[in-house]
């Protein structure tokens, strides 16, 4: 039995940087609210807002890490994710050493 007044969440989708900016464009160009717009070519109105929102950083209209600032952060993280592993494998197998040399 379906829970009353739970919808099921919307599958991630992936979209094209080029559909974004067609969409962006069409919302900054209509002189109408953004409400339409996802009905028209589905994604959420949310989504739109984000693609908006961030179109305006890039330009520098609005505060904010750019796209390209958020791409080289997200590498950061990784790259500092995956040498905190390595430092710990290490710190694990000198530690394996040491005790078997004694």
């Amino acid at each position: 039995m379906e829970s009353m007044g739970k919808k099921k969440p919307r599958p991630r989708r992936s979209v094209t940087p080029e559909f974004k900016a067609a969409i962006v464009e069409l919302s900054r160009r209509d002189d109408r609210s953004i409400g339409p717009v996802p009905k028209d070519f589905d994604p959420t109105e949310t989504a739109v807002r984000d693609w908006l929102r961030q179109a305006e950083v890039d330009a520098g209209e609005r505060d904010g890490l750019t796209s390209s600032e958020r791409e080289e952060l997200a590498q950061l993280r990784r790259e500092n994710r995956r040498l905190r592993e390595d430092v710990e494998i290490l710190k694990r197998a000198t530690a394996f050493f040491a005790k078997a040399t004694r």
